[in-house]
């Protein structure tokens, strides 16, 4: 069976024939949301916007009063069957309202109404397809900030559609899938929530470990990071060393990976070297990370990164280099960088950071055998994150696959 011919490629074997061209306008009913900015008060009637169907949470919504809803439902009433997709800014994310619902909606997204001419879940899936996708994108307007596509443009697409017995069976196939690529998120998010919460008692030594014997470990002493580290001042200069930098909220990234290219150019003579399990601080702020971000090199490599990072090893050996990582990966030093940083962020986007200063920050050091026994817990849970992120990405493939066939 050939695509081409308006026949999937993969089909339930109890179906046969082609599937129908439709203009979406000519299935479904299609309006957009309230173009003026409504007033919001602090709890009332969910209001939704493209963030809630791009983020998928539903949970977290400005709030309209009662009377500006019922003003609003005059004119469109969100109801249990229909699809919200975004049109501007965001093109073309959909979500099926599955569950009872009383909301208001912005201008940015579209409604499309439930009917008896299709299905509705299958419609949400289809949505997601190559070739809906190219539709919208074709009628998008990209000259206009940010980009849209207009209410009619939507309903000028084509799609096409089997049977409504055959989208049904499509449409339950792909929810079973859907929801347990939910149920893995749902647990990676809960792992992500319990590993924060338990480093945050680990550090505020709320949570205390045992050694082997059960017995208390010692107190944990406070240093400063000048007594645990020293600067590395190795360059490149001209061997050749993979160069490295670092994305917050990930760590080390190669920057070949993340720009294209080597961007280091004529300053990578002056990049530090630095081994397996020292140090960087990248000076930057992010959403993640305001007051800039330290990371370990965990590439197995010798790496190069910029000389503007402030780099660092330990002086004793015996130390844990996983229990430091986490340590500043729970934004432990976040009061005491606030306190050093001089000014806003410098022409070249770093934050203004008296290196001195920084090394005078205090750290927690406890036990050599307590710090090996945290880390290895904190990366414990780290792994188990790591395996279901993979389970996530592979399903998606999975299920990306199966549409590319069973979609027309």
């Amino acid at each position: 069976m050939e695509k081409q011919k308006n026949i999937p490629k993969l089909r339930f074997p109890e179906f046969e024939g082609k599937w129908e061209f439709k203009r979406l306008g000519d299935v479904a009913e299609i309006y957009d949301g309230t173009h003026q900015t409504p007033k919001y008060v602090k709890s009332g009637i969910p209001f939704y916007s493209v963030e809630q169907v791009t983020s998928n949470d539903f949970n977290n919504t400005k709030f309209i009063s009662e009377d500006v809803y019922m003003i609003e439902s005059k004119r469109i009433v969100i109801e249990k069957g229909d699809i919200l997709m975004t049109r501007i800014g965001d093109i073309g994310t959909p979500r099926l309202i599955d569950w009872d619902v009383k909301a208001s909606f912005y201008v940015s997204l579209a409604l499309i109404k439930q009917s008896n001419k299709y299905n509705s879940e299958f419609f949400s899936q289809y949505i997601k397809t190559r070739n809906f996708r190219k539709e919208l994108w074709n009628r998008t307007i990209h000259v206009a900030f940010p980009i849209k596509i207009n209410l009619g443009e939507i309903g000028n697409c084509k799609a096409s559609f089997p049977s409504l017995p055959e989208q049904q069976k499509i449409a339950s196939f792909f929810t079973v899938i859907d929801q347990k690529i939910s149920q893995l998120k749902r647990k990676k998010t809960l792992l992500e929530q319990y590993k924060k919460g338990v480093m945050q008692k680990i550090f505020s030594q709320e949570i205390r470990f045992k050694d082997d014997n059960g017995q208390e470990f010692p107190k944990w002493e406070k240093k400063r990071l000048s007594e645990i580290f020293i600067e590395i001042n190795e360059t490149v200069g001209t061997r050749d060393i993979p160069t490295y930098s670092i994305t917050a909220g990930v760590g080390f990234v190669s920057q070949n990976e993340k720009f294209g290219r080597n961007i280091s150019g004529q300053q990578n003579k002056h990049y530090t070297v630095i081994n397996e399990g020292q140090f960087s601080y990248n000076k930057g702020n992010s959403k993640t990370y305001t007051y800039g971000c330290i990371y370990v090199n965990d590439t197995g490599k010798r790496i190069a990164v910029p000389n503007v990072f402030i780099s660092f090893e330990f002086i004793d050996q015996k130390m844990s280099s996983q229990f430091y990582s986490k340590l500043f990966e729970s934004h432990y030093l976040d009061k005491g960088l606030r306190k050093i940083i001089s000014s806003s962020a410098r022409m070249d986007g770093l934050l203004n950071v008296n290196k001195n200063s920084f090394f005078q920050l205090s750290v927690p050091c406890p036990n050599y055998i307590e710090q090996k026994k945290i880390g290895h817990f904190l990366y414990s849970i780290d792994s188990k994150i790591f395996h279901i992120k993979n389970q996530i990405e592979k399903a998606e493939v999975w299920k990306k696959g199966l549409m590319q066939q069973m979609f027309v």
